[in-house]
């Protein structure tokens, strides 16, 4: 591949994902249709591409898949919001014919330097186009070992519960305040699941605050096996924890477009059975099984949990939020180790008579 030797190609629209925008253009290049930034990419040996994934076309991994063969060298960086999150990571970590279609992501917005640095980190030692710095707005070092890992970590405290290794609070209210305004535009579906550990207090009390840090760390676990890769699971205080399933229209099977929801439409039969079976797995799992509690520890975790479903029960983040803990508050009130939905008729949990999925009014 000849031509002129470049830095950086952003494709797509940049005003979506980096703060300074508009400083960028004297920067790099920029293409805001993907198949213009293809083009480029032909004719071009860019460094790094950063992709812009809001606004994307649908078959977004095929798009990559040809930038990547145009240009083996450019490290391809996803430019994603949180809701796009797990898509990105898909892209990222499964390939195309066993080729990963990008190198990595970034959770936009971020200033345009920290999408520089993140391309040095991933070119240096491997490359011999970058024989001077990407740019001057990129201090020398600023990508050695030590800085990376800071970066990394201060990232992760950003984002992850530092117990359970789940999302966290903070992260959990915007996913879900931006998968909603996907689903709005989309006819997507969206549920949310609010739910706590019964009786953790006595816990804590009879075991100690390690042995209730050790079940919280364990449910964290069983519930994150229990969903979907792409469901979001974070932890949002104390012993309560949060699920949000959506429908990722790049992992539906071939015809199953009849299967997306409309407004009216009754609660994601996934959540639903993502939620049962999560209760299963806890009655499965015995107290004395967790660490710290030995032969002591008996009886079965159980938890209490509120469904809450977009836009049938809410147009917003607080909404979905109040509806799901007033749910999850009556499912306490009728006797704990159960979940309520949001508006339907009463349902009980095939074969666990001892554990409700009912429904208030």
């Amino acid at each position: 591949m000849n031509g002129k030797t470049q830095k950086i190609l952003l494709i797509g629209d940049v005003g979506k994902a980096l703060l300074d925008a508009d400083k960028v253009a004297e920067l790099c290049e920029v293409r805001t249709d993907i198949s213009d930034g293809i083009a480029a990419a032909a004719k071009n040996n860019f460094a790094g591409v950063g992709v812009v994934m809001s606004g994307a076309p649908s078959k977004l991994r095929s798009a990559l898949k040809t930038l990547r063969e145009v240009n083996r060298n450019a490290k391809i960086i996803l430019l994603a919001r949180m809701s796009e999150e797990p898509t990105a990571i898909e892209l990222v970590v499964r390939g195309c014919n066993g080729t990963t279609v990008a190198d990595d992501y970034l959770v936009c917005p971020i200033d345009f330097s920290h999408l520089e640095s993140r391309i040095l980190y991933l070119v240096r030692g491997e490359s011999a186009v970058l024989q001077q710095p990407i740019a001057r707005t990129t201090p020398a070092g600023a990508v050695d070992a030590a800085t990376r890992r800071k970066m990394e970590l201060l990232e992760k405290l950003a984002t992850e519960d530092d117990l359970t290794g789940l999302k966290n609070r903070r992260y959990i209210w915007e996913f879900f305040r931006q998968i909603m305004e996907r689903a709005r535009e989309e006819s997507g579906r969206v549920t949310l699941l609010v739910f706590d550990i019964d009786d953790f207090k006595r816990y804590n009390d009879a075991y100690g605050h390690r042995a209730g840090d050790e079940i919280l760390k364990q449910a964290a676990i069983l519930m994150r096996r229990c969903c979907r890769q792409h469901d979001v699971v974070g932890r949002i205080g104390g012993d309560e924890f949060a699920v949000v399933f959506w429908d990722d229209p790049a992992r539906q099977p071939p015809g199953t477009e009849t299967e997306r929801r409309s407004a009216m439409a009754d609660h994601p039969k996934e959540a639903i059975f993502i939620a049962k079976r999560f209760v299963g797995e806890l009655e499965k799992a015995e107290l004395s099984a967790f660490s710290g509690l030995g032969p002591a520890g008996k009886g079965v975790l159980t938890i209490s949990g509120g469904l809450a479903s977009f836009p049938r029960d809410g147009s917003t983040t607080q909404e979905l939020f109040q509806q799901a803990d007033q749910a999850l508050l009556e499912a306490k009130r009728s006797g704990k180790n159960r979940i309520y939905l949001v508006g339907s008729p009463a349902e009980r949990l095939a074969g666990k008579p001892q554990s409700d999925i009912a429904h208030i009014k």
